[in-house]
C-alpha cells in the first residue's frame, strides 16, 4: 500500500457503524490521522461470548451511549466519510519495529498475474523479529524476483515478504476461509530454501 492505503479496501460508512480511536473510547471524526478500529452498531449485537468475560469486554463495547462490536479490524475514516480498512489486528505481524497487516499484503499478491492465492504470515526472524513471509499458488507461480517487483509497486519496501513459498495445495479451508496453519506449516518447511515449492 502506498501513502494512506492508496490499495486498501474502501467503503462508505454504514449507519451504525463507526471508527473508534485506537484506545477505543470515541469515534474519530473524518479526516482524522489516526489509525482506529472498526465497529458495528444496530439492534442485532449479541450479548457477548458465553463464559469469555475479558473476550466479551474487549469485543463489546459502549461508546456515547451506543452498543458497538469491534470484531478486530483496523481502519481509517478518511476526510470523504469512507472508510478504509487495513487489516485484521490478530494478522498483524511486527517487522523490523514496523506493523504490517497481512491482508494488505495478501492483496496485492492475489492481483500479481499469475497468483491464484496468497496468505501472508509472520516466521521468526534473528535480524527482523519477524519476517514476512508469503506463500502463494500455484507451485509454478512466477519467481521470488517478478513477485517482489510487482509487490514494490504497490507496498513500502518493508512490507514487501522476505521469502515466497509456492504451493499446489489449497490454501482454504472447506468454508472458504484462509488456512494460515498450512501456510504456516509450509512457510516452517521452507527455511532456507529460495524459490520453495511445498506439495
Amino acid at each position: 500500500m502506498t501513502a494512506h492505503g492508496a490499495d486498501a479496501p474502501k467503503f462508505a460508512l454504514q449507519p451504525g457503524a463507526a471508527v473508534l480511536s485506537e484506545d477505543r473510547t470515541r469515534r474519530l471524526a473524518p479526516g482524522e490521522d489516526e489509525l482506529g478500529w472498526l465497529a458495528k452498531g444496530g439492534d442485532s449485537i449479541p450479548l457477548g461470548y458465553l463464559n469469555a468475560p475479558e473476550k466479551t469486554t474487549a469485543t463489546f463495547l459502549t461508546v456515547d451511549g451506543d452498543r458497538l462490536v469491534v470484531p478486530g479490524d483496523r481502519a481509517r475514516l478518511l476526510a470523504d466519510g469512507t472508510v478504509e480498512v487495513h487489516g485484521r489486528d490478530a494478522t498483524t505481524i511486527n517487522t523490523g519495529g514496523e506493523k504490517v497487516f497481512a491482508e494488505e499484503v495478501e492483496t496485492v499478491l492475489r492481483g500479481l498475474p499469475g497468483v491464484e492465492d496468497a496468505l501472508v504470515l509472520g516466521r521468526p526472524s534473528e535480524r527482523w523479529g519477524s519476517e514476512i513471509v508469503a506463500v502463494v499458488g500455484p507451485a509454478d507461480a512466477p519467481d521470488d524476483a517478478a513477485l517482489r517487483d510487482g509487490c514494490a509497486a504497490h507496498l513500502a519496501r518493508y512490507k514487501i515478504p522476505k521469502a515466497f513459498v509456492r504451493t499446489g495445495r489449497t490454501l482454504r479451508l472447506p468454508n472458504g476461509k484462509a488456512d494460515y496453519a498450512t501456510a504456516r506449516e509450509l512457510s516452517e518447511t521452507s527455511i532456507d530454501r529460495p524459490d520453495a515449492t511445498g506439495k
